[in-house]
């Protein structure tokens, strides 16, 4: 990937910054509300910027990399997420929903580590 030169950011919210002044993004974890998205490390800034963009996005806007490529990477961190959440549903409650909502947990955290993995063979 190659950085954009002089290209002004969106961070949203009237908040913009030169492309090749970003040196990190990092997405805001913990205490996340609206307006809260991704911390924006800027040069010769002490602080980083609060931006109420998400990461890939910002990353999509100074970077000359295909659209394709950045979407893909966004789609592999959702499914990671979503298998983190699924890792931490019980036992007794994966039942249950497999039970009444005839929706196998199991299974689907099967696919997702084989998609994460590269391991894709068949996706039915």
């Amino acid at each position: 990937m190659e950085i954009r030169k002089e290209v002004i950011v969106p961070l949203g919210y009237g908040k913009f910054i030169r492309s090749d002044k970003i040196i990190g993004l990092e997405p805001i974890e913990d205490e996340r509300g609206p307006g809260k998205r991704t911390y924006v490390y800027v040069e010769d800034m002490d602080k980083p910027m609060i931006a109420s963009r998400t990461e890939n996005s910002i990353l999509t806007s100074m970077v000359e990399t295909p659209k394709e490529f950045v979407e893909a990477t966004a789609a592999l961190e959702l499914l990671q997420d979503i298998l983190d959440d699924i890792t931490q549903i019980g036992p007794m409650l994966r039942k249950s929903i497999k039970k009444e909502a005839k929706l196998d947990l199991e299974k689907i955290a099967i696919k997702i580590e084989e998609i994460i993995n590269h391991e894709i063979d068949d996706l039915d």
